[in-house]
C-alpha cells in the first residue's frame, strides 16, 4: 500500500488527515520529524508522496533531485514525490491554494493592480509561504508586492511608508493557536485597505482580521487555501483530477466542525441546558463560564458577588472566557454580563458562531441570580438586550430544550 503524509515539526493541530481522507482512498499520516532526523528520514522513508509544512518548506530543498518550476522560483516546496528509481521530485501546490483563496475573496484580484488606490500588496513574512504568496501576486499584476520582514529593508519598523497599501497577506504564525490574541501588526496605519487575508485558519479570526472586521474591511482565513493546495497535492498523489466543487464542500464542513458555538442571552434564559443538550446531540465538549469561574474560585457565584462585587467578578469571567474561547469545536455557555466588557466580544468572536438564546421578560427567573435581584431585570434587559442583537451570529427564542438544541444544530453546525 502507498503512503502518503504530512512532514512537519509539530502537527498534533493538523487537519490535513481529515482533509485528505476526504480527496481519496490513501494511508495519510503525520510525520513529525526533528531537523536532525530530516535527511534520513527524506531518503530511506517508506512514504510516496509528502506534503511540508513548518519549519520545512525550504529546508527539504537540497534534498530534492527535481523541482517543478514554480518550486525553483519561490524556493519553497510544499508537496515531494518520490519516483520509482527513488528519486525525489518537489513542487509547490500552496501556490494553486493562494490562488484560490484570493479568487474566492471579497475584493478580486483585479482590484489590486496598479492604478486604483495604489494597489500596493504587503506580505508580511520571509519564509517559503510568503515567498509564494509574492510570486502570485507578482504574476497577477499586482504592483508593487512588498515583502516585510523582521530586518531587510521593509520591515516592522517602517510600516508607515505603505500606508498605501490596498492588499496585506499574512505568511507568518503570528495569532496562530495556542498563541491567540496578537497580530504581526496594526491595520488601522493604512488608510487604502481593501482586503486582508491571514493564512492562519485557527483561529478562524485571528487578531488581524478581527481588525479588519471592526474596519470594515475585506477579509479571509487560510483555511480555503488549506484545502485547496491539499486538493491540488491530492492529485499529484493519485494521478487524477479532483473537481474544484470539492474544495468549497471540504472547507465548509471543517469550518463548521471547527468553529465553537457560544451561547449568550440573558441570566435564566436556558444557555447552560440548551448547551448541554447541544453538546450530547454534537458529541462535542460544553463548558459554562459560570461554572469555570466558580471552579477556580472555589466557591459559588453569589458568593464571589458578595465577597468581592461584580468588578471583580467581570475580570474572572473575561479570564474563563479568554481560556475556553480559543479552543476548537466546543459548546459554551456565557454569563448573562458577558457582554457588558467590549474586550470579551473580540475574545468570542475569534473562534465562534454566537447565538443570542431569546427569552421575554417576563419568563426569566431571578433566583441565585444576584444582580437579576438587585437591579431592577426589565432595566438590566433593556440594557443588554442591544447588545445581544449586536454581538450574535444567530438568534434564537428559548423554547423547549430539545427543540431549541436541535435547531441550533440544524443551522450552525
Amino acid at each position: 500500500m502507498e503512503i502518503f503524509g504530512l512532514l512537519g515539526e509539530r502537527l498534533q493541530h493538523s487537519y490535513s488527515p481529515q482533509i485528505h481522507r476526504l480527496l481519496g482512498d490513501y494511508t495519510y499520516r503525520l510525520y513529525e520529524i526533528s531537523p536532525a532526523d530530516l535527511p534520513q528520514f527524506l531518503r530511506r522513508g517508506d512514504w510516496r508522496g509528502l506534503n511540508i509544512t513548518i519549519p520545512y518548506k525550504q529546508a527539504v530543498l537540497p534534498y530534492c533531485d527535481h523541482l517543478s518550476p514554480l518550486a525553483q522560483t519561490t524556493g519553497s516546496v510544499n508537496t515531494i514525490l518520490r519516483r520509482p528509481d527513488n528519486s525525489l521530485w518537489g513542487g509547490n501546490t500552496d501556490a494553486y491554494g493562494f490562488r484560490y483563496l484570493l479568487a474566492q475573496s471579497s475584493a478580486p484580484p483585479s482590484g489590486l493592480r496598479a492604478g486604483r488606490r495604489g494597489g500596493k500588496a504587503l506580505v508580511l513574512g520571509s519564509g517559503g509561504a510568503a515567498r509564494t504568496v509574492a510570486a502570485v501576486l507578482a504574476e497577477l499584476g499586482s504592483a508593487p508586492v512588498v515583502i516585510i520582514s523582521r530586518s531587510g529593508e521593509d520591515n516592522y519598523h517602517n510600516l508607515r511608508r505603505h500606508h498605501d497599501a490596498a492588499l496585506i497577506v499574512n505568511a507568518t504564525p503570528v495569532g496562530m493557536y495556542p498563541d491567540n490574541g496578537v497580530a504581526p501588526l496594526d491595520l488601522s496605519l493604512f488608510d487604502r485597505l481593501e482586503l486582508a487575508l491571514d493564512l492562519i485558519y485557527n483561529p478562524a479570526r485571528t487578531e488581524l482580521l478581527l481588525q479588519a472586521e471592526e474596519m470594515g474591511v475585506a477579509h479571509n482565513n487560510g483555511l480555503a487555501m488549506l484545502v485547496a493546495q491539499a486538493k491540488a497535492a491530492s492529485e499529484l498523489f493519485q494521478n487524477h483530477r479532483i473537481a474544484e466543487r470539492r474544495v468549497a464542500e471540504i472547507a465548509k464542513r471543517l469550518r463548521r466542525q471547527m468553529m465553537n458555538v457560544a451561547l449568550i442571552g440573558m441570566p435564566g434564559s436556558g444557555k447552560s441546558t440548551v448547551g448541554r443538550r447541544l453538546a450530547k446531540l454534537c458529541h462535542r465538549p460544553f463548558y459554562d463560564t459560570d461554572e469555570m469561574v466558580a471552579a477556580a474560585a472555589g466557591r459559588p457565584i453569589t458568593e464571589i458577588f458578595a465577597a468581592v462585587g461584580e468588578a471583580a467578578f467581570r475580570e474572572l469571567e473575561s479570564a474563563a472566557l479568554a481560556q475556553v474561547s480559543r479552543l476548537s469545536g466546543a459548546v459554551i455557555a456565557c454569563g448573562g454580563g458577558v457582554v457588558t466588557r467590549s474586550a470579551n466580544k473580540r475574545l468570542l468572536r475569534q473562534n465562534a458562531q454566537v447565538v443570542f438564546l431569546q427569552r421575554e421578560l417576563e419568563d426569566l427567573p431571578t433566583a441565585g441570580r444576584p444582580l437579576s435581584q438587585q437591579r431592577p431585570l426589565a432595566e438590566l434587559y433593556r440594557e443588554r438586550l442591544p447588545l445581544y442583537h449586536a454581538w450574535s451570529d444567530y438568534t434564537f427564542a428559548a423554547a423547549f430544550v430539545e427543540e431549541t438544541a436541535r435547531r441550533i444544530k440544524e443551522q450552525c453546525l
